[in-house]
């Protein structure tokens, strides 16, 4: 076997990743099929574990495998607008996970303060609010 070709085990190590997984990249075509070869063993080019790399870094960063396919068809860098309109989408949606988060910050905050503030002989208020208890019924 070539130096630069790796078996499917080997590529999966070189990449930090699982068998299933370069498989499972496989069949979501982000991956090509290896070629048939004359030996008994399909081989991988060694710089398919740069591309797993790119996958893993990107889905770090909150891509989709359907958004790291449009990434990875964007890869020659040549169109830039297509790429910079894929990661702004990201960004937004980021934003709007991160207010979503802040506003769920808030509420918790508030049921733990309350929580503290009511007595014993009243409703927990955290209990109640996930309950669907109003408001109303939680300060009693």
């Amino acid at each position: 076997m070539d130096a630069n070709n790796l078996t499917i085990g080997r590529l999966a190590r070189a990449a930090g990743v699982g068998v299933e997984t370069v498989r499972y990249y496989q069949r979501r075509q982000l991956l090509p099929l290896p070629t048939a070869q004359n030996s008994a063993f399909r081989t991988y080019p060694a710089a398919l574990a740069d591309r797993i790399h790119f996958i893993k870094r990107a889905q770090e960063l909150g891509f989709s495998l359907d958004e790291i396919e449009s990434l990875l068809q964007l890869e020659d860098g040549s169109d830039r607008v297509a790429i910079r309109e894929l990661a702004a989408d990201k960004l937004a949606h980021i934003r709007v996970k991160i207010a979503d988060l802040v506003k769920m910050e808030g509420v918790l905050t508030h049921l733990l303060h309350e929580c503290q503030a009511t007595g014993e002989t009243k409703p927990c208020p955290i209990i109640a609010a996930l309950a669907g208890a109003t408001a109303a019924s939680c300060h009693g």
